[in-house]
C-alpha cells in the first residue's frame, strides 16, 4: 500500500513535467534569434522573440515587425514579438495545434513541436497539412 501511494503522487508530477519541457530559451536553426517558450495563463505555450543577433537597422533604428499584414502592428519592435501562439500539449515529447509566425516574411503558419531530446526541438510550420510543410532544428540555451 505504501509504494502505491508513492506511485500515485509522483505520476501526476512525471505527467507535469512533460508538458513543460519545451519550455526554456531557444535558439532557432538559422542561429539569429533567441525564442522564449512559456505555459501563458489560458494553459496554451507561447513563443516570443528575446533576443535578435542583428537588433537595429542600418540606420540604428530598432527593428520593426515591417512585413506583418495588419499594418497597425508594423511599427512594433521584433524584439518582444510573440510569434508562438496556441501551442497545445499533445503527448510526450509532442505539442501541436498553435501557430509559428515569420516575421521575415509576415506569414503565420500552423505548427508542430516534437521534442527529441531535452535540448533539441523540431519545430514543422505548414500550411493545411503538416506533410507539406518545413522543418527546423532548434536549440535550447536556457
Amino acid at each position: 500500500m505504501y509504494y502505491f501511494k508513492i506511485i500515485l503522487f509522483l505520476i501526476p508530477m512525471l505527467i507535469f513535467s512533460q508538458k513543460s519541457d519545451i519550455c526554456g530559451v531557444w535558439l532557432e536553426e538559422q542561429k539569429r534569434s533567441h525564442v522564449e517558450i512559456y505555459k501563458n495563463t489560458d494553459g496554451f505555450f507561447e513563443g516570443k522573440i528575446v533576443w535578435l543577433i542583428e537588433p537595429y537597422e542600418k540606420d540604428g533604428d530598432i527593428k520593426r515587425d515591417k512585413e506583418n499584414p495588419d499594418k497597425n502592428l508594423r511599427k512594433e519592435p521584433l524584439k518582444g514579438l510573440v510569434i508562438i501562439k496556441d501551442l497545445n500539449y499533445l503527448n510526450p515529447n509532442e505539442w501541436g495545434e498553435g501557430t509559428i509566425y515569420d516575421a521575415r516574411s509576415g506569414k503565420t503558419y500552423s505548427l508542430n513541436a516534437t521534442l527529441k531530446d531535452k535540448d533539441n526541438l523540431f519545430m514543422r510550420g505548414y500550411l493545411g497539412f503538416s506533410f507539406i510543410g518545413k522543418t527546423t532544428s532548434w536549440t535550447r540555451i536556457e
